[in-house]
């Protein structure tokens, strides 16, 4: 069942075993706008894909005939249709490993709908400006080196390389930093690019520069991010 009222706005396919879960989205994103098309299992999921191309893809990991983990393998040979991960699995790990095989986001279950419409739409927003603001594989600011392929970051120094043991949020707070380093990033800016999963309140910002911090005078760079009082980060100082 498709449900296609306006070929004007995006078209998200959400691709989830469960049909409750799938309605319950969809309402919620036609209330927002959104044009939604259904998928009960994997195969399913990947024929919609290529039927509808769809804007979006909301995939669920365990489904049957073929599971999340493979349908998003097939879409991503296919192309770069954005990919939002829906799984009971809330560790680091995880979610990592899904960003690694080339998902845009990732949602743990039990979830507020009203956020996956907030995420879809953040996803959305920065598929569109890929073009303009894409990263490099590897970027090098310093003595810190960040792979965005694999996820990892690292500090260099003597010619040896000491790795940062990151949570996904650091490594997004690090990564994000890094392309503008002496550029201030408002609290608010990096809780939107950073922190997707629905944190709203910029002190969170705060505890996780803090620990990123901490990891990296550990690695032995001092003073990094730098911290201006009431404005925000920059990764450098002054020179």
């Amino acid at each position: 069942m498709n449900r296609l009222p306006d070929t004007s706005s995006p078209l998200v396919l959400i691709a989830e075993d469960e049909p409750q879960i799938a309605r319950i989205l969809a309402g919620y994103l036609e209330r927002d706008g959104y044009r939604t098309a259904f998928a009960l299992d994997g195969r399913q999921a990947l024929a919609q894909h290529l039927a509808l191309a769809p804007d979006l893809l909301l995939l669920d990991v365990q489904m049957p005939l073929a599971d999340g983990w493979e349908v998003l393998m097939q879409v991503r040979r296919r192309g770069d249709t954005p990919v939002i991960m829906l799984t009971a699995r809330d560790q680091d790990a995880d979610k990592l490993a899904a960003l690694r095989v080339g998902a845009d986001d990732y949602i743990v279950k039990p979830f507020n709908p009203a956020e996956v419409v907030a995420r879809v739409a953040a996803v959305l927003r920065r598929s569109r400006a890929r073009p303009a603001e894409a990263a490099p594989a590897r970027l090098r600011c310093g003595p810190i080196e960040i792979d965005h392929e694999s996820y990892a970051a690292s500090v260099v120094q003597g010619g040896a390389a000491t790795p940062l043991n990151l949570t996904l949020t650091e490594f997004r707070l690090l990564a994000h930093l890094a392309r503008t380093p002496r550029r201030v990033c408002s609290r608010l800016e990096l809780l939107e690019a950073c922190l997707p999963e629905g944190n709203t309140l910029e002190r969170t910002v705060d505890s996780h520069v803090s620990k990123l911090r901490k990891k990296l005078e550990e690695a032995g760079v001092a003073n990094m991010p730098v911290s201006l009082r009431g404005v925000g980060y920059r990764l450098e100082g002054e020179a």
